[in-house]
């Protein structure tokens, strides 16, 4: 609250207004104690200094997400707090640990996504931006660790969002501890299956909600001791009984009776149903319909919803049929009878209600008809029946209306409850209540009242909630309480439930007499409360009275208080329905004790509310309370609509303002060390700049301004109401001061500039003047000058003009006798150039007549002569095959194929070799010819040009006689002869020029049919290599059928044999092969072991009894020294790793890829299992990953599918769709000279070299099973460094908050900033030093480059979305310090990418490009000149709008105070994001890391492969 000393002409303050609730303004005048202040909206207000509030004009633009950190904790701060976070869709905020939600009347599926909840799971309350889900989470988390039950209150008004705020604490609670049920269906989704059952038979439309919960819900999820959910259980309350009887325009009744009426016809013919209209208990209203629903759909919905929860369609029947019989009931009438005080139904159609409501209740008419009219009354002498008049029928028949409608409620939810499963061994649990707002209406009646008595209950449990909070809050900080009071709403409490004094109690009393009214209880509560503060009697009405509620004032209206409050415990009724003839009815009313049936016991629904209140609180008590608070924007229940009147009564009325109450009475304004010194340090700057502690520097401030009453904790400062806007007012002094000193100097700067610009301008006219009096007299001497130079050329044009014509004549007479002397020369070379042509064609096409008649001659000489040759070589052939056996002859005729093959081959080879140096010959004649006519041109034109200087010169020496004419015709006639010369070189020239070209065109032609005889030679090279190929395999096959009988011949003689020496032969020929394989090279230990003690060195009788061993045995022997060999760490030979190449040629020698049953494929498998158990060490599953891969590599190119493997294929899964499984196809395209070295020798061809395997079944399974081994081992690695790094990010992620509150301004502390700053980028270190650690590994396993890469693009990706979604979900990462704080770690990490290289870390760095960009939009400077399209197109492209949205106004700048982008941007931003609305996947502003993180890497590709072969 301001007051004289903190409020000032200029301080921005908040005022009342009736429209506005709360209107800004500034204070233009002080009058006393009333204040002129000039609002924002234009208006000029005067109020007094009590009633106005200070604003804080450095709150966040995008306000504070906890409203405890306000720096004025008031109704106008909290009201406008809201509305900033609600217009930038943040629709929850918290007030310390209570949640305010508000209703955004639109989708925002982003919120609720898998991924959001995993991000809050297990994170600290307060940690990330308020959520629904941390709330839940914490309720989770304090049942886990400390054992104890916690509760949820979920409290709001009608359309707030109650129901919807439950379901998502039930998802969230499911989430964290979801089962699957035995129907296939999880708790949390039983749960909310019947929701549709409830809605229908507890809703109703109320004033202010078309679907307004007329029940409280305490829904208790149970849990087992591991934190799993092992059961549930719904708990109603305070079920609006009234309703059923009573209901007032425009309201409706409970939703099933309008569904039964919209039901299909058959159902409405057999319950005799008709229109709304027709039923007394829905016509007392004119709304029958509600807009947008169809209760014809709702009521087949609902059937389907009791399908799903386990009713069956007998009790569906029955259920809908006692609803059908309390509409007829209601129809029934009452008049007076014959007797005195006597009543029977009034009409026919009465009668036909009560006989079609006996017949569905199946009772006896008669009976029902004597338990609405009729009472009986047992005295100790006699049983007395007793008629009632047509009122006490008609209450009588209410009366069991609505006892009707409660136990069929109950059955519903008790039905509900078996269904969904509770577990009675639970030890703890999380209950979630979902219960209606406080009311306050134009017309209030017992509803309102009972509601609002309910929510007085749940606000003193809150209050003394909030105030236990801020008890552990100042005894956290150390501080002292002890004088703090706690004002409660006791006094509304004992006036409304008190015995025998409260109204409840006086209700009662009156409902107990037969002839009370309502203005005999109206008037019984004016005598007893008219001295009750909180007890109000009208001025104007006789039975209207108002209680002072926590909300406000409430008018009631006592009209129908004492029949909606009866509620007899009527013994005929219990007996008629008891004995229906229907199970289900009967069931809804056991048989009750004999003492309670003897006599009629008084029960009213005030009393039976009140009781169950009771329970509910003594539920809430024994439980851990969190609160969450839903408000409703609007009415009109549309999305950005934010009206302020009515949210501040729902605040009130939720108790949020009564919560702030409490929180004042204490410190309502707590700050923190280093935020409370960097806002009022410049109260002090020479205590901020003293080396002293942050507390005293805070203590020594509060004591210079003269502050009393704060108290100063362990890491806050707790100031008391009023005194953050004294010391604000104190600092806006401070900096008016400063501002007027800046003021001062710039006003002396700007005056000084101004005298000194005019000096400047006063000199510079002076000179322009000077300058023009030079420029005339300049004028004037240029102008004289001007003259004598016309003067001048005018004499010179005229000499020059005569002696112009006089040439130009002699020129026409020299031009004409040239002419006609070249003209003639050029008809004489033209005959001569035309002879020479005719003669050059005509000897050309001799010659090439002649060229291509030999040409013709000699190849089909050739071709007879080859074709002689071969029919002699075929006859040879034949003469051969009779003579040699089928394998010696084909043998032969491949190698005689390959000899001749070869020899054309070395045939062609000469050929081309012959034509390229003779066309290297020819053209380097033509190049010499072309030389020599240059040289010969060059020698003529010398000549031409010394004849013409000699006839210059004989014509100038000549004298002038008559001769003269004569001598200079013979001249002409040399001149013609050495021109005729030229003219005739010219044309040999050009002669030779068409032969050069003539040249290359041969020499094209000649290139082209070079190339494709090189083609030819290509292919009849692969047919050499495809015969080579098939040849060999016929030699192995041959070798391994001698070896065989050579195996069978040993075995006929091995009697003979010492059994030793057998023995000891065939281990070494084991050792021996290996050692030819090139598997043990240069490594002796694997030898020596493979060959155990107890197997070199056995007893001879063993011997002597097995002297022959089977092949199987031997094989057997073979595995086990295999198996034994590979499980050791053989390590790499040539970086190729050792246990993958014996593996290999061991399988190719034993041929087990052919077989169709072996164990060797298992025992592998096995044996790599069995290595890789230690997930932990990176060593061995790198070294592991190494020989997987290279072996599956191998098999990839030497296995083929056969005919018999084919025969299986739901076995085998497809291997296109795993991480290797395009390697087949990727190895066709392979280039053939790529080779594979093996380790010192075998198949040192390389690839090519290996020849293809039909493999079996076997075979086929054990490649997949080798896949799917990879994949595991390259999953398990990147998981242990996604394990590795993610504390440290986590550390990097908690930095900023420490940072803030280690750095302070002054420059005494930099050393010790400095410090802190190598102390936060450790972090990063660590991650750096992670990753550099993890590659060495790999590297020394020799792991393919492809995969490091993937790894290491992965691992950024996943640190690329950890640290973004931190970044959108923490409001304290999104500064300007956080910002340069992670672009420093991101340099980090781009060294470490510049280290690594791109071998090994590919695009590793381009995966960080979402929160390289939005660190990069913090960093910038001038961020509101920035326009929408220069940061999505140009800072930001990778980003979405949302993203980009959610930044823009979570960033704050807690370094230079600078703004977040303009506010034209900002509704740009929200523009775009309502049109892509329906979006659910663009509105998600957080990354998915699943998507890109749990799949396996990309199958290899053919640059892969290659890589791969080529180290």
């Amino acid at each position: 609250m301001g007051t004289p000393v903190n409020i000032i002409v200029g301080s921005h303050v908040w005022v009342e207004d009736h429209s506005l609730a709360w209107v800004d303004g500034e204070v233009s005048k002080l009058n006393g104690e009333d204040a002129e202040i000039q609002t924002s909206n234009g208006k000029r207000v005067v109020a007094n200094l009590s009633r106005i509030y200070p604003k804080d004009m450095e709150a966040p633009a995008g306000g504070v997400d906890d409203m405890t950190k306000l720096s004025y904790l008031h109704e106008p701060g909290v009201l406008q707090n809201l509305k900033i976070r609600y217009e930038l869709n943040e629709i929850y905020t918290y007030t310390g640990n209570i949640l305010i939600a508000i209703n955004p009347f639109q989708r925002l599926p982003h919120l609720y996504d898998a991924h959001m909840m995993q991000q809050y799971k297990g994170a600290p309350f307060g940690e990330l931006s308020p959520h629904v889900f941390a709330v839940a989470d914490v309720a989770y988390r304090a049942m886990i660790n400390e054992g104890k039950s916690n509760s949820i209150l979920v409290s709001g008004e009608s359309g707030a969002g109650k129901t919807e705020t439950t379901k998502m604490l039930m998802r969230y609670l499911a989430f964290l501890g979801g089962r699957v049920a035995t129907e296939g269906r999880t708790v949390e989704q039983q749960v909310l299956e019947s929701n549709p059952v409830l809605e229908a038979f507890g809703n109703a439309k109320t004033v202010r909600n078309n679907n307004s919960s007329r029940f409280g819900k305490f829904v208790e999820i149970q849990f087992d001791k591991q934190g799993r959910i092992s059961g549930a259980a719904i708990r109603t309350y305070l079920l609006e009984r009234s309703r059923v009887c009573q209901i007032s325009d425009p309201e409706r009744n409970y939703h099933c009776f309008y569904l039964l009426c919209a039901a299909p016809q058959e159902e409405i013919e057999k319950y005799k149903l008709g229109n709304p209209k027709s039923f007394h208990y829905l016509n007392q209203s004119n709304c029958y319909e509600l807009v947008g629903v169809s209760d014809a759909h709702d009521y087949l919905a609902t059937r389907r919803a009791m399908d799903i929860v386990g009713i069956s369609g007998k009790e569906q029947d029955a259920i809908f049929r006692v609803v059908a019989a309390i509409l007829h009931l209601g129809n029934i009438e009452f008049t007076k009878g014959k007797e005195i005080d006597s009543s029977v139904p009034k009409d026919e159609k009465s009668k036909f209600h009560l006989n079609m409501t006996a017949e569905l209740l199946m009772c006896d008419p008669r009976a029902l008809e004597d338990a609405l009219c009729k009472r009986v009354m047992i005295t100790p002498e006699e049983v007395i029946k007793r008629s009632l008049d047509p009122l006490g029928a008609t209450v009588s028949r209410d009366g069991l209306a609505k006892t009707i409608y409660s136990r069929l409620f109950d059955w519903l939810v008790d039905k509900i409850n078996v269904s969904i499963g509770q577990d009675p061994n639970s030890k703890s649990l999380i209950g979630v209540l979902d219960i209606y707002g406080f009311e306050s209406f134009k017309a209030n009646s017992f509803e309102q009242f009972c509601i609002n008595f309910t929510n007085e209950k749940l606000q003193q449990h809150f209050n003394q909630h909030v105030f236990k909070m801020e008890q552990e809050e100042y005894t956290k900080e150390a501080i002292d309480w002890s004088y703090i009071e706690f004002v409660d709403n006791q006094d509304v409490l004992d006036l409304i439930e008190k015995k025998p004094g409260g109204i409840v109690a006086l209700l009662d009393e009156a409902c107990m007499f037969p002839k009370s009214t309502h203005e005999t209880f109206a008037n019984k509560l004016y005598q007893t409360f008219k001295n009750h503060k909180r007890f109000i009697k009208p001025k104007l009405s006789r039975t209207d009275f108002t209680i002072a509620h926590y909300a406000g004032e409430v008018l009631y209206q006592s009209d129908q208080f004492l029949d909606k409050n009866k509620d007899y415990v009527v013994p005929e009724h219990q007996d008629l329905l008891s004995a229906s003839k229907c199970s289900f009815v009967a069931g809804l009313f056991p048989l009750l004790p004999e003492e309670t049936t003897k006599s009629s016991k008084f029960s009213s629904i005030g009393s039976r509310f009140k009781l169950q209140l009771q329970q509910l609180m003594e539920t809430l008590s024994s439980t851990e309370p969190h609160y969450i608070r839903c408000v409703k924007p609007n009415n009109l229940l549309k999305p950005a609509i934010f009206e302020n009147v009515n949210i501040m009564q729902q605040l009130r009325c939720g108790g949020v303002l009564e919560a702030i109450r409490i929180s004042c009475a204490g410190y309502p304004t707590r700050r923190a060390f280093f935020e409370f010194i960097n806002r009022f340090g410049v109260l002090a700057p020479e205590i901020v700049e003293g080396n002293h502690d942050e507390k005293v520097i805070c203590g020594k401030i509060l004591e210079k301004k003269g502050l009393k009453g704060f108290q100063i904790g362990k890491t806050k400062v707790f100031l008391r109401a009023g005194q953050m806007a004294e010391l604000d007012a104190r600092r806006a002094e401070v900096l008016s001061n400063a501002a007027k000193t800046i003021q001062h100097r710039i006003r002396t700067h700007n005056a000084r500039k101004q005298f000194i610009a005019l000096r400047k301008a006063t000199i510079h006219v002076q000179s322009l003047w000077r300058g023009r009096l030079a420029c005339k007299f300049f004028e004037s001497m240029k102008r004289e000058a001007g003259a004598v130079k016309i003067q001048k050329n005018i004499r010179r044009y005229q000499a020059r003009k005569g002696y112009s014509k006089l040439r130009v004549s002699g020129l026409v007479l020299q031009t004409g006798l040239r002419a006609m002397a070249a003209r003639k020369e050029f008809r004489f070379r033209k005959q001569t150039k035309a002879a020479i042509i005719m003669q050059t064609r005509w000897r050309c096409h001799r010659a090439s007549s002649y060229y291509k008649k030999l040409k013709r001659a000699s190849i089909v000489s050739q071709c007879r002569w080859r074709g002689r040759i071969a029919r002699r070589e075929l006859r040879k052939l034949k003469m051969a095959a009779r003579e040699t056996g089928a394998l010696k002859e084909a043998k032969d005729k491949l190698e005689k194929h390959v000899e001749e093959l070869t020899w054309r081959l070395q045939l062609e080879k000469r050929l081309r070799t012959d034509l390229e140096e003779a066309k290297t010959q020819e053209i380097t004649k033509l190049q010499n010819s072309l030389q020599s006519m240059q040289i010969k041109i060059d020698e003529t034109s010398a000549l031409l040009v010394k004849e013409r200087e000699a006839a210059r010169k004989a014509i100038e020496e000549a004298p002038p006689v008559i001769k003269e004419k004569q001598v200079i015709v013979e001249d002409t006639k040399r001149i013609d002869s050495l021109t005729g010369e030229v003219e005739s070189l010219k044309a040999s020239l050009h002669l030779e020029e068409q032969r050069a070209d003539n040249s290359e065109r041969r020499y094209a032609e000649a290139q082209e049919s070079i190339e494709e005889k090189q083609k030819k030679l290509q292919e009849t090279e692969g047919k050499v290599h495809q015969l080579l190929e098939s040849l060999s395999r016929l030699e192995e096959k041959l070798t391994n059928l001698e070896s065989e009988n050579q195996v069978l011949r040993q075995q006929a003689v091995s009697v003979s044999m010492a059994p030793n020496k057998f023995l000891s032969g065939r281990s070494k020929s084991i050792v021996q092969r290996s050692a030819e394989g090139g598997h043990i090279v240069g490594d002796p230990k694997p030898a020596l072991d493979m060959h155990s003690h107890s197997i070199i060195q056995r007893d001879h009788p063993e011997v002597e009894e097995k002297p022959q061993k089977s092949l199987n045995e031997k094989q057997q022997e073979n595995q086990e020294l295999l198996i034994r060999c590979i499980a050791q760490h053989l390590g790499f030979a040539g970086n190729r790793p050792i246990a993958a190449c014996i593996i290999y040629k061991c399988l190719l020698q034993w041929r087990s890829f052919e077989v169709e049953r072996t164990s060797v494929f298992d025992r592998i498998i096995q044996t790599i299992g069995n290595a890789i158990e230690t997930q932990d060490n990176n060593d061995v599953l790198a070294y592991w990953l190494s020989n997987a891969s290279t072996l599956l590599l191998l098999l990839q190119r030497t296995l083929k599918a056969s005919g018999a493997a084919g025969m299986a294929p739901q076995r085998r899964r497809s291997s296109s769709a795993t991480l290797f499984g395009r390697m087949t196809q990727s190895f066709r395209g392979t280039p053939q000279g790529v080779n594979l070295s093996f380790v010192n020798g075998g198949l040192n061809g390389g690839v090519d070299t290996l020849r293809q395997v039909e493999a079996k079944y076997p075979a086929l399974l054990f490649k997949q099973q080798l896949t799917a081994y990879v994949e595991k081992i390259y999953g398990m690695i990147r998981d242990n460094l996604k394990k590795e790094i993610s504390p440290l990010l986590g550390l990097c992620i908690q930095a900023p908050r420490i940072s803030r509150a280690s750095l302070v301004k002054g420059s005494s502390r930099s050393l010790a900033n400095s410090a802190a700053q190598q102390a936060l980028i450790a972090h990063w270190q660590g991650i750096v030093k992670s990753l550099g650690n993890f590659l060495n590994t790999l590297k020394a396993n020799h792991v393919p480059p492809f995969l490091v890469r993937k790894v290491f693009t992965q691992i950024f990706s996943f640190i690329n979305v950890q640290l973004f979604n931190s970044l959108l979900l923490r409001r304290e990462c999104c500064s300007f310090s956080n910002g340069e704080y992670v672009k420093a770690g991101l340099a980090e990490l781009e060294h470490w990418c510049y280290k690594a290289t791109d071998e090994y870390a590919g695009s590793a760095w381009d995966e960080l490009k979402h929160i390289r960009q939005a660190i990069g939009f913090l960093v910038i400077h001038q961020k509101p000149k920035k326009t929408l399209d220069e940061i999505s197109h140009d800072l930001c492209p990778v980003l979405s709008i949302q993203q980009l949205y959610r930044i823009s106004t979570m960033y704050w700048d807690d370094k230079y105070g600078t703004h977040s982008v303009s506010s034209e941007v900002i509704s740009n931003m929200r523009v775009l994001m309502t049109e892509d609305s329906n979006n659910a996947v663009s509105n998600s502003f957080l990354l998915d890391d699943d998507s890109r993180l749990t799949q396996p890497p990309h199958p290899f590709s053919l640059y892969f492969l290659l890589t791969l072969i080529c180290l």
